[in-house]
């Protein structure tokens, strides 16, 4: 079985930082895409960030040049780097684990159970 689990939100001052984790567990052999996603209130979720597994990274524009997303293939762990906050980052953030290649097979998609991040102004 496969898990992911966030970690690192908490509140913050506009134009503060904060570094979430997202750490899996399980039989993993390899992840093709991790990413970052977030769901404000009564909002849909959307994509904040992706990373592949070559390092490719993908942005959402409202946050270009603010965050900044990594990994670790070795501990398939990724990281989001969110600088210069703003009250309008506040949202759960929610990681997620693209086509994970397991001993039996390939999963299509995993998600976290997702960490609040709360921005004040």
């Amino acid at each position: 079985q496969v898990q992911l689990v966030e970690s690192g939100g908490g509140l913050v001052q506009a134009g503060g930082s904060l570094r979430l984790s997202c750490a899996t567990s399980g039989n993993i052999f390899s992840i093709n895409t991790l990413g970052w996603y977030r769901q404000a209130p009564g909002e849909r979720r959307e994509l904040v960030a992706t990373i592949t597994s070559g390092a490719s990274t993908t942005y959402a524009d409202s946050v270009k040049g603010r965050f900044t997303i990594s990994r670790d293939n070795g501990k398939n762990t990724v990281y989001l780097q969110m600088n210069s906050l703003k009250p309008e980052d506040t949202a759960v953030y929610y990681c997620n684990a693209d086509r994970v290649t397991i001993p039996v097979g390939t999963i299509r998609e995993v998600w976290g159970q997702g960490t609040l991040v709360t921005v004040s102004s």
